[in-house]
């Protein structure tokens, strides 16, 4: 299951993953947020990490805030969450193939819907590549706190 959040500064980035989710039959849950009153990213952050973290193998998850980096970094606080902030198709693609990113974190201030579109597309179509990749993957997985 894909899961998709936004704060207020990222709700017309957060559309263009729905409708893109839509038109491509692609099972989604929308957390919000629906309107532009003002929210804490952090709580949105969290809402899709803790859907995720009930099925992590089988789920991943698309936040959007006005850079992106805010979600960022709340979304990796979980030890089992790769969020990768990703500003063009290639990010996207590295983010898949070579870190098993489950989360794709967008900045609505930085792209525009067009990049977004495009980078949504590669991350929910690109896969891990395995390998040497996972090895390092499961460093992060087992990294202390």
């Amino acid at each position: 299951m894909l899961f998709i959040a936004s704060d207020h500064a990222g709700i017309k980035i957060k559309q263009v993953a729905t409708k893109y989710c839509k038109e491509h039959n692609i099972a989604f849950k929308d957390l919000g947020v629906h309107v532009s009153d003002s929210v804490d990213y952090p709580d949105m952050a969290e809402a899709v990490c803790q859907e995720m973290l009930k099925d992590i193998e089988n789920s991943r998850g698309i936040l959007i805030c006005g850079s992106g980096i805010g979600m960022s970094i709340a979304a990796n606080r979980h030890r089992a969450i790769r969020a990768a902030l990703c500003f063009d198709p290639y990010m996207a693609a590295v983010a898949r193939k070579h870190n098993n990113a489950n989360v794709l974190c967008l900045g609505e201030r930085v792209i525009g819907a067009g990049v977004a579109e495009a980078v949504i597309e590669v991350f929910l179509n690109e896969t891990f590549e395995g390998g040497r990749h996972a090895i390092r993957v499961e460093k992060l997985t087992n990294t202390k706190d």
